[in-house]
C-alpha cells in the first residue's frame, strides 16, 4: 500500500514491558495511557493526510474507541467525537483463529516481551468487533498472502 506502519507494541512504556515479561496481563489502567498514545500518533498522521497501518491488539471495544477518539472516549462513552478533532475512520481488521494456531505462532516469537503464557488473558479480554463499528474480519486459518490480501481489497 506505500502506507507508513506501526506497531503499536513498540510503543508500550517500559512497566507494561515489565509486567507482561513477567506473565502479568494488563489491565485498563495500563492499556488506557498506552492506547492514548497510539490515538495521538493516529491523529498526527491523520493530519498530515498520511494513510497508516497500525497493528494493535485493540482487545475491548472500549480500546478501539480510545484509538478513534482518543481520551474523550472514555468520558463519553461515544466514539463519535464534534469540534476541531473529529473521530478518526478506522477499519479494523480483526484477526480471528483457533487458539492452538495463535499459540503455535506465539511460541515461534523471539525476543518478544509478552510470553505465550498470556494468551489466555488476551482471549478472556477479548471482545469481537460488532456493529456498527467498522470492522473486517478475517481467518488466520488462511496463508498470509491471502490475509494481506483480504484486507488490502478491503481498504481498497
Amino acid at each position: 500500500l506505500g502506507w507508513k506502519f506501526y506497531d503499536a507494541d513498540d510503543y508500550h512504556p517500559p512497566e507494561n514491558r515489565k509486567k507482561m515479561a513477567e506473565g502479568i496481563p494488563l489491565n485498563d489502567e495500563d492499556r488506557i495511557p498506552w492506547l492514548c498514545a497510539l490515538h495521538d500518533i493516529l491523529r498526527r498522521e491523520y493530519t498530515s493526510k498520511q494513510d497508516v497501518v497500525l497493528a494493535c491488539s485493540a482487545l475491548k471495544k472500549m480500546y478501539r474507541r480510545v484509538l478513534i477518539s482518543g481520551a474523550s472516549a472514555i468520558e463519553s462513552n461515544q466514539p463519535e467525537q464534534q469540534g476541531e478533532n473529529p473521530a478518526l475512520k478506522i477499519l479494523f481488521a480483526h484477526l480471528d483463529g483457533p487458539r492452538d494456531i495463535i499459540a503455535g505462532r506465539l511460541e515461534k516469537r523471539r525476543g518478544h516481551f509478552m510470553p505465550p503464557e498470556l494468551l489466555k488473558s488476551q482471549f478472556d479480554t477479548l471482545e469481537p468487533p460488532t456493529a456498527p463499528e467498522n470492522f473486517i474480519t478475517v481467518s488466520l486459518e488462511k496463508s498470509l498472502p491471502e490475509i494481506v490480501l483480504e484486507i488490502e481489497s478491503a481498504i481498497l
